[in-house]
């Protein structure tokens, strides 16, 4: 067994990364108003510059731009849809080992009918794809994170009276966005998706219900949409999903193994690839994983970003040997749970251990499968 030549890689990573300090100092001098919007591009173009020299120095074949244009994963990207508001913010409980924190990000509210007027990613995937010779990757939010957490409630009755008709629209939009991204020569997309593991928590389910929504149905209803989301990419284009239980400040707002889904996203969900957070107890066992058939991938998140400190190796094989008791080995690769840095505010990890993880990753993937060239 050896490399993967195509997305997504045996050494593979979720794509946010700590901000540099020189980064975020230009941003908070562009929010005062002492630099303008191209001078705060510049900033960012080095430090994308030197983010993709670490992923590439640590021998991953695919980068990113470790979202360093972004102040939240989803939340950047959506509001540039026609249609797509934020208001104030609905607050969650994360937890984490260090004790509870309490986080309040925006709320999307839909107000008017959602269309994609304008390319969102499309220059910055250019310039990445300048900076690197490895694959570029776009990550992008799901477009399930436009209804989940304010439901029907937050999407207007005047625009949408049938919710068919919103999800049809977001659909659009989303096919809209992956065309400009293909024709700008983009193959390795990563969706973004809390919904479907907060659907593996019992208090996040009985969150849905109060809001009106059938928690069982509803991973259903998503696939659906992403379904006719990702439909007319190119046959070239890999598309792969990362299901994450909130990434805040090292803390999390879920728990649950993904039983509760488990059969709709790996055979009723239409992408190429599965990135699933299995970092610790909070994710459950790996039987899920019996679902999977045989033409796609799961990539499993063994390596925690919310903790400095480094795993052993040998307990990520050993828990790799776990997992292929329930799918073959050669369907499997390996990358971080999640990101380092899901929101500009960063996990409490330090940049050199941001490094020796994603190293880890990649020569624990040359022991368990062979070469992985760049």
């Amino acid at each position: 067994m050896s490399m993967r030549a195509a997305p997504p890689f045996r050494a593979d990573h979720v794509g946010s990364f700590l901000r540099p300090k020189a980064l975020l100092d230009a941003r908070a001098r562009f929010s005062a108003n002492e630099i303008t919007r191209e001078q705060l591009r510049t900033a960012e173009d080095a430090a994308i510059r030197d983010v993709v020299r670490i992923q590439e120095e640590a021998g991953l074949q695919s980068v990113t731009d470790g979202e360093f244009r972004r102040t939240y994963f989803h939340i950047d990207f959506l509001e540039q849809l026609a249609g797509v508001t934020t208001k104030g913010g609905i607050a969650v409980s994360f937890r984490s080992a260090a004790g509870n924190v309490e986080f309040a990000p925006p709320v999307m509210q839909i107000n008017a009918r959602v269309q994609h007027v304008k390319p969102i990613q499309r220059a910055d995937f250019e310039f990445l794809k300048s900076a690197t010779t490895r694959t570029p990757k776009v990550c992008i939010p799901s477009p399930t994170m436009l209804h989940f957490r304010g439901g029907r409630g937050a999407i207007s009755r005047d625009a949408y009276p049938d919710l068919e008709a919103f999800y049809a629209d977001v659909a659009a939009a989303y096919r809209a966005e992956l065309q400009s991204l293909a024709q700008a020569g983009c193959r390795y997309v990563q969706l973004d998706d809390t919904n479907l593991a907060y659907l593996c928590d019992a208090k996040m389910r009985e969150g849905a219900r109060a809001r009106g929504d059938d928690p069982d149905e509803l991973p259903r209803r998503y696939a659906r949409l992403i379904n006719t989301a990702i439909a007319d990419r190119p046959a070239d284009m890999t598309v792969c999903i990362h299901l994450c239980r909130g990434n805040f400040k090292s803390a999390w707002a879920a728990e649950g193994g993904y039983e509760p889904v488990a059969e709709v996203l790996l055979n009723e969900l239409e992408v190429d690839g599965y990135f699933l957070e299995y970092d610790d107890a909070r994710s459950g066992d790996f039987a899920p994983l019996r679902f999977l058939p045989k033409n796609k991938i799961v990539v499993l998140g063994l390596v925690t970003t919310k903790l400095g400190q480094l795993e052993a190796k040998d307990d990520i094989k050993r828990r790799i040997d776990e997992a292929a008791r329930y799918a073959p080995l050669e369907q499997l690769c390996l990358s971080p749970q999640c990101g380092f840095s899901s929101t500009v505010h960063g996990n409490a990890i330090a940049f050199d251990a941001q490094r020796a993880k994603l190293k880890l990753v990649v020569d624990t993937a040359h022991e368990v499968w062979g070469a992985v060239e760049c």
